[in-house]
Formats: C-alpha cells, structure tokens, sequence
C-alpha cells in the first residue's frame, strides 16, 4: 500500500506535531511505503517505510502551492501508484487519478467561527478566512474520508455539506507532557512563588483581556500570593494592548509576560504551576488543554464547545466573555484547598483518554481500511 502525505502546510507546531506524532507510531506492515511532501523545518523520524519528497516548484505560497497540487501532483500520484493521498491541513486541490483515494481532515475552526468572524473588519485576513471556509467544504465534501478531531466540529460541518465517510479522532498528548514521578525543575524565568498560568497565543479569541480584567478583580491577598504568568508570543499587536493594559492597572508586579518559549520547556511550565487557566472560545481539538490536564495541577477552562467534550466533568469551567465568571472560579480553587487537589487528580485522570499511540493507530487503521473498500 502506497500513500502520499502532503503536510507543505504544516509549518507551526500544532500541524507539525500532529504529522510527528502519526509518523512516530507507523504501523509494522510489510506492504506499506509512505511518501510525504513537508517543510524543511519538519524533522522526521528515521524509518525504511518512510520517504521525503522534494520539488523545485515554491510551495510557501498559497497560491503557488494551489498551482502545483492542481497542476503537477496528479502526475506524481500516477508515477508512484499512489493508493491513498493524505491531505493533513484540510484543502484538497488535487483531482485524483483512477484507483487513488482521498483523506483529508478538519482541523482549522477559525473559518466557521461566525460570532468571532463579525468582530473582523473586512480586510484581507478576513477575505483569506472566507476563501478558505469554501476550499475546506468543498475539499470534505469530496473526500473519500474525512477525519474529524472533535465531535463538536463533525456536527457543525455537518451543518453545512453532507460527508460521505467520517470519523472522530481526537489528537493525543505528547509523552513530555504527562506527570513525572520524579518534579520537573521550576522555569528559571518563573516565580518563585505559587503562579497562576496561561499559555497560548495572544489572539482575540484567546480572551488575554478578560482573563487579565479576572485577575485584577481578585481579592490583593490572592494577588499578592499568586501572580499570573503569560506565556506566548508577544509579537503581535494582541500582546502589545495586553502589556498597555497591564501597565494601566499597576499590574507589572503581579503579571508576568514570560513571552514564547520552546515547546519542549512547557511541560515543566504546567507542572510547577498552581493552577492552569485555558480561556480560548475558538478551538477544535484544543491541544493545550489537553497538555494541560496531563500535568496533574488543576485545570479551570473556558466552558464554550469543544472544551467540556475534552475535559469533561474533571475540571472547573468558566464563560471566556465573563471576566466575573472566571474570577469566581479562580477564588473558588484558590481558597479550598481540598477543591484544589481533587480537581488536581481528576484533570489527571481525564487525560488517560488521549494519547498519541491511540491516535495515530486509530487514523492507520481508517486509512487501510479505506484503501481496502473496492
């Protein structure tokens, strides 16, 4: 069996850890040869089953990158024999050839987020999201497997096009991430005291505003005991009006702007935090909630779809929009400290359920048995 990955649109972490996850787990069958198109910053894993592709042709650009999959990739799906293309990032532009079948997945919501959509002012960005809602729908629609990564984001899309063949699967969650029996050291940037923390990127839907508005409004002995730690990118013009806000409430003492850090140092972030806030109201399969549980300090989350399908009835939750909502919430857990360890063990426990191994033996496994239907 021959499938070709292409992942030329895997370029940030969440698109590249999924396709080093799958490719970390291939399955040990002798008929099996994988193809994959990718960035150069995307470090595979060493297997015999497994070869990296080049072109000469640019793939950085949308555009061009449209022109080649149109264009040029029917052709190399012919000289390979390829049985199953395997278009990770959601769009296929790519008429497949005789005896080639199609998946592709569903992993972007921003383009279907209608409430976050109407805040937008009508710009480039906004037109780009616009374009790519109609290339996804149209690409599911066509596809002979389309994979989901929450239940939440089947149903909405199924309110749009009818897919022919689904499946649900869940991303999982690296091993770094899980609780340790032996402490992983304290960030030498963090606080020495008991801190509060939030990663993620500072985009609007992330909610920085509201959960940095919860915080001011806490009570100053909570203040004084737990600062809030910020970590994200900070080159953007969310971060900025954060950092702006922050300095007009006097909070420079209590609110740290840790800024982007590697990935593989966050682990150790979660686990020496007190308690981890995740305020997103636009996610998919939300990665860093599902990092965040596996840390095994207590997880209060935004309480907007899909977040309790992942986190279940183990963690607090509270309304991204309602700064007072996520302040009660914060002094609920803050003040009992039996809440605390009890949500400490089921955020823990919650996180059994997803584990890379899983996912990726769950998505060979659609793939073959796509490729075995006739």
């Amino acid at each position: 069996m021959r499938i070709l990955i292409n992942a030329f649109s895997a370029k940030l972490g969440g698109g590249q850890t999924y396709i080093k996850n799958l490719l970390n787990n291939i399955p040990n069958r002798d008929d099996l040869e994988i193809y994959i198109y990718c960035p150069d910053s995307l470090v595979l894993p060493e297997s015999t089953k497994l070869k990296k592709l080049s072109t000469s042709w640019p793939t950085d650009n949308p555009f061009s990158r449209s022109i080649w999959e149109r264009f040029i990739l029917p052709c190399i799906l012919k000289k390979y024999g390829i049985d199953i293309l395997f278009c990770p990032g959601g769009v296929v532009n790519t008429k497949k050839p005789s005896g080639c079948k199609v998946v592709t997945m569903f992993r972007n919501m921003m383009p279907f987020d209608d409430e976050l959509i109407s805040t937008m002012k009508w710009d480039l960005h906004r037109l780009k999201l616009a374009l790519l809602k109609k290339a996804m729908l149209n690409s599911m629609s066509r596809a002979d497997l389309t994979i989901f990564i929450s239940n939440f984001a089947r149903a909405h899309i199924e309110k749009y096009i009818k897919i022919r063949n689904g499946v649900t699967i869940p991303h999982g969650i690296n091993k770094d991430f899980l609780l340790q029996k032996i402490p992983l050291d304290r960030p030498k940037e963090a606080p020495q005291k008991k801190y509060i923390l939030y990663v993620s990127r500072f985009e609007i839907y992330k909610h920085h505003r509201e959960v940095v508005a919860a915080y001011a409004s806490l009570p100053l002995s909570l203040r004084s005991q737990y600062p809030l730690v910020l970590v994200g990118e900070t080159n953007m013009p969310e971060a900025e009006f954060i950092r702006e806000l922050i300095k007009r409430e006097n909070l420079q003492n209590d609110i740290l702007l840790i800024g982007g850090v590697d990935y593989k140092n966050i682990p150790a972030w979660n686990q020496n935090a007190h308690v981890i806030v995740f305020a997103s109201s636009c996610e998919n399969c939300p990665n860093i909630l599902l990092e965040s549980l596996a840390s095994g300090r207590p997880v209060v989350s935004s309480n907007i779809m899909p977040m309790p399908e992942f986190g279940g009835d183990e963690i607090l939750y509270f309304s991204p929009h309602s700064p007072d909502s996520l302040r009660e919430k914060l002094e609920e857990i803050l003040s009992d400290n039996t809440l605390l360890e009890n949500v400490s063990k089921s955020s823990y426990e919650r996180s059994s359920a997803y584990r890379w191994s899983g996912t990726a033996e769950k998505t060979w496994n659609s793939i073959f048995d796509l490729a075995e239907v006739n």
